[in-house]
């Protein structure tokens, strides 16, 4: 199946929304843990993801990677500020 831009945009919508409530959920007492985790879980459920439509990562177009690449580091970047509030007021 070829991916357009709705698709991988719902795809990575459904993966913010999962993971972020997956990672405020463990207990991890460093920032680094956490992250290592986040980009490891994003990257092997995006494979699953896209598996369920019957592509994969390299069928992807460059820009389409791109996105992925910015959609990913985003939410990393919004736990982190989460996790670093959460941090504060422990």
């Amino acid at each position: 199946m070829v991916i357009n831009d709705t698709i991988l945009d719902e795809i990575l919508n459904y993966l913010d929304d999962s993971l972020k409530g997956l990672a405020l959920q463990q207990d991890f007492t460093e920032w680094n843990g956490l992250r290592n985790f986040v980009e490891g879980q994003y990257d092997i459920r995006l494979d699953s993801l896209l598996r369920g439509k019957a592509s994969g990562i390299h069928h992807l177009e460059s820009g389409m990677k791109n996105k992925v690449i910015m959609r990913k580091q985003r939410l990393v970047d919004r736990l982190k500020e989460e996790f670093l509030k959460k941090s504060k007021t422990n």
